[in-house]
């Protein structure tokens, strides 16, 4: 419906003929306040470098950023209907075990055998997604989200908590071997 003729908002105030203020628009209000946040340091500083999601892991000194890892991954459990997962040192250690081995032995291991070496450890009723060639976190999560069997291990349904690592092998073939372990 259009505005009658000579429509003014409530509150409105125009200006003064032959004075310099004008009347502040909401939005010109809004973005001076913006400005004066920002301005007080209030504002999410710049970001550097790479996402986590993205960095290339095809070195030594580089390591799979678990709390980006896990919010991924919980992120996904939480569109199935399921529970987000925490972060737990004794998974992350186990974690960090399997794919140092695999990077050693230069081949995957397999999840069966990671499963009962946990039972027998302290934590039954956990699950591996266990896997190679992956240069990045994107990678491997779209690559287990892909695979029937490793998306099963993603969206196991009593899991609460999970630990994640990956190592590097310089003369492999698959140069990034990785580890994923949730349990309830």
């Amino acid at each position: 419906m259009p505005k009658p003729s000579g429509y003014e908002p409530p509150g409105y105030k125009p200006a003064r003929r032959g004075s310099k203020a004008r009347a502040m628009t909401c939005p010109a209000l809004v973005a001076g306040a913006l400005a004066v946040l920002n301005l007080a340091g209030c504002a999410e500083p710049a970001r550097t470098g790479q996402p986590a999601f993205y960095r290339d892991l095809g070195s030594a000194s580089a390591r799979v950023d678990a709390n980006e890892a896990r919010a991924v991954i919980s992120a996904y459990r939480m569109n199935a209907g399921l529970r987000p997962l925490a972060l737990d040192p004794a998974l992350s250690a186990a974690a960090e075990q399997e794919a140092a081995a695999m990077a050693q032995a230069d081949k995957p291991a397999q999840a069966d055998a990671v499963k009962a070496r946990l039972a027998r450890g302290g934590q039954p009723g956990a699950e591996a997604n266990l896997s190679a060639g992956y240069r990045r976190l994107a990678e491997a999560f779209s690559g287990w989200r892909d695979s029937p069997q490793h998306d099963r291990v993603m969206k196991t349904p009593g899991a609460t908590r999970m630990g994640i690592a990956s190592a590097y092998a310089p003369g492999s073939k698959y140069q990034v071997y990785w580890a994923l372990i949730v349990a309830p």
